[in-house]
């Protein structure tokens, strides 16, 4: 176990020079964490770690502190790292490709699934040698074992073959079994006749479809069948289809979420030979579940709060989650993976003096050994968070995350508001290597959790409908008044930087609000509300659902081109920075393009840094320290902190 934690320690090693000045290098927060991902074997006794060596990622696997594999994956944007079985690895890598004549949308992120075999054997991809299915996956159901060979189920496009060779017509997956030992496919289910519908599949462990969910957006009608092809749960829901989850707690069940307007998402469990379904969790809060890699059933969930909480229905499994939460006293304590007999597992803590460690915890051995760590600052650089509550101005409950300078005093200090993006998200107090990067700078960082974000209850999420420019935002100038109110910031020296919601929350804090902000910095973030919705919709074909979705979260009937900071330059009363990545495809890159060129125009002082290679989620070690030097930079020239004391 020893010979383990010092070669994971070697990946931070190779990427950091250690040093110890006043306050760690931005390229410390800026680049990728040097250790992003981990997974454990069924047996429990190899692990595969993702490190970042440089700008390049890099795969590690060991068993027994003997390096299996140790392979690099270039800059290649790795999304999950998986076991399917006891010596194959999964590793899905996406990239953002261009589309041709005839799509919607001038360009998509497609994924890969790679298979990296333990031995000297050679890596291969899902699809890969078909001529009939595109070499991109359209979704994962899993990996199940059945005498001694691994079988793997994804969602593949078949191709249509022609004069011209074989295309891709549809982007509606048909559901594929692969052999992940000869490469072999087998279609088991088709993708939907009509264009407009949607089909979604969970599959048992012998390879049969447990349950396949139909939607029809023009209708808004849903119908869950069973292997049998009957009809075991059925209804309406005009704003967007269930969500089909696992096999439910035990293998004759199934679990799906489905919501309503006042009760928001619900999860429901239900019996696969019909009957009504009955609803499980209620006001727990849920926002995560775990699946068992043998049985694809439902083992535990993730309970929502201040400090999210892994809960397990086995009783043994959910006393040594509680167990392992005890061992790190004020951290949050994520369960990342765990073996088939949840007796080995993968934690990754993080919190007040904690940048982010992952451990190997062995119950048998009462231990956790540290893997490493993914940024590799000392804890007394690591800026302490807490949790600061307040009144919006109409009297409404609110809560957000602040971070201050390490070894400072929280007195008058100058502050960056950081509204998170979503805008149905929220912040924790955990280590943010963004808010991080500015408290150790010397600002305050406040985090606000503003009505429409998720984890205080579907009503609080509702109460943000309609509310873009209006409530929402006014909620993240109430956090700043509070802070004022506590002499923590000073209300005269702020700015407020976002990424995407909450880069137009950064845009209208200085068009739509004036007299509050020094400066604004808009990360991949939206100036023109009605461009960006009417570029959706077209993108999805005009999908009903979507129409109706954000007709209902953006108010019917508003004129959306006044809550837009891009009708509103004029009044912009502060310097603007926006960056933007080239290749996003949420928050296309001219919205920041246009929203320059509107400040121009209107004599406005704007930067606008470009991300060549860039998506929406910053995925690249390099661009995204260009994008945090940006912002650092801009905010220090136009808001500086305090002298260090």
């Amino acid at each position: 176990m020893k010979r383990l934690s010092r070669l994971c320690a070697m990946i931070v090693a190779m990427c950091w020079i250690a040093t110890a000045p006043a306050a760690p290098p931005l390229e410390t927060y800026g680049k990728l964490p040097g250790f992003e991902m981990a997974a454990i074997s069924p047996s429990g006794k190899k692990v595969a770690l993702m490190g970042v060596v440089g700008d390049e990622r890099r795969l590690i696997v060991i068993e027994d502190g003997k390096t299996l594999i140790n392979s690099d994956v270039g800059d290649h944007k790795v999304r999950s790292l998986d076991w399917a079985g006891e010596d194959l690895v999964m590793l899905r890598i996406s990239e953002t490709v261009p589309l041709g004549v005839g799509f919607s949308a001038a360009r998509t992120e497609v994924s890969r699934m790679f298979i990296v075999q333990i031995g000297d054997k050679p890596i291969w991809s899902i699809f890969g040698k078909s001529q009939t299915i595109g070499g991109s996956i359209h979704g994962f159901y899993g990996v199940y074992e059945r005498n001694g060979v691994s079988y793997g189920y994804f969602g593949g496009l078949t191709l249509t073959r022609g004069n011209g060779g074989a295309y891709v017509t549809s982007f509606d997956p048909d559901l594929y079994e692969v052999d992940l030992r000869t490469q072999k496919t087998r279609l088991i289910a088709h993708r939907p006749d009509r264009q407009e519908d949607w089909r979604d599949w969970i599959v048992s462990p012998d390879g049969t479809v447990a349950a396949t969910l139909e939607y029809s957006s023009a209708r808004g009608e849903w119908r869950i069948r069973n292997a049998r092809r009957e009809t075991i749960a059925s209804g309406q829901s005009p704003t967007g289809r269930p969500d089909l989850l696992s096999l439910g707690r035990s293998a004759d069940t199934i679990i799906y979420r489905l919501g309503d307007e006042e009760s928001g998402a619900r999860l429901w469990e239900q019996p696969l030979k019909g009957g009504p379904a009955t609803e499980i969790l209620r006001d727990q809060g849920f926002i995560g579940y775990h699946r068992g890699g043998s049985t694809g059933q439902m083992i535990g969930y993730v309970r929502d709060g201040d400090i999210p909480e892994d809960m397990m229905f086995d009783a043994a499994a959910a006393k040594i989650m509680a167990a392992t939460r005890r061992a790190f006293p004020g951290l949050s304590v994520k369960l990342i993976d765990q073996n088939e007999a949840f007796d080995r597992l993968i934690v990754r803590t993080s919190g007040p003096g904690d940048p982010g460690n992952w451990w190997l915890v062995d119950t048998k051995k009462r231990s956790a050994d540290n893997l490493g760590v993914s940024y590799p600052i000392r804890a007394e650089d690591v800026g302490p968070m807490r949790m600061i509550r307040y009144k919006a101005a109409d009297g409404v409950d609110m809560a957000g995350v602040l971070t201050l300078p390490p070894g400072r005093q929280p007195k008058n200090l100058a502050v960056v508001v950081m509204p998170h993006g979503g805008p149905q998200a929220r912040d924790y107090p955990e280590f943010d290597w963004m808010a991080q990067a500015f408290a150790s700078r010397g600002y305050a960082v406040f985090q606000p959790n503003f009505r429409g974000s998720s984890g205080s209850g579907s009503a609080f999420v509702r109460a943000g409908w309609g509310e873009w420019g209006g409530k929402m935002q006014t909620d993240i100038s109430d956090g700043l008044a509070e802070l004022a109110r506590q002499g923590i910031a000073d209300p005269k020296r702020a700015c407020i930087v976002g990424t995407s919601y909450g880069g137009y929350a950064a845009l209208a804090g200085v068009t739509l609000q004036q007299g509050l902000y020094r400066c604004a910095v808009s990360v991949a973030g939206i100036g023109d509300v009605r461009k960006l919705i009417s570029t959706d919709i077209a993108e999805s074909g005009n999908n009903p659902a979507l129409v109706r979705v954000l007709r209902k979260e953006l108010g019917k009937g508003r004129d959306l081109a006044l809550v837009s900071p891009i009708r509103f330059v004029d009044r912009a009363d502060a310097p603007v920075m926006l960056i933007h990545g080239v290749d996003d495809i949420i928050v296309p890159y001219r919205q920041s393009a246009e929203m320059a060129a509107a400040l121009q125009r209107a004599g406005k002082p704007v930067e606008l840094v470009k991300l060549a290679g860039e998506d929406h989620w910053l995925s690249r070690s390099g661009t995204r320290l260009t994008m945090l030097k940006a912002a650092v930079g801009f905010v220090e020239k136009h808001n500086p902190p305090d002298p260090a004391k």
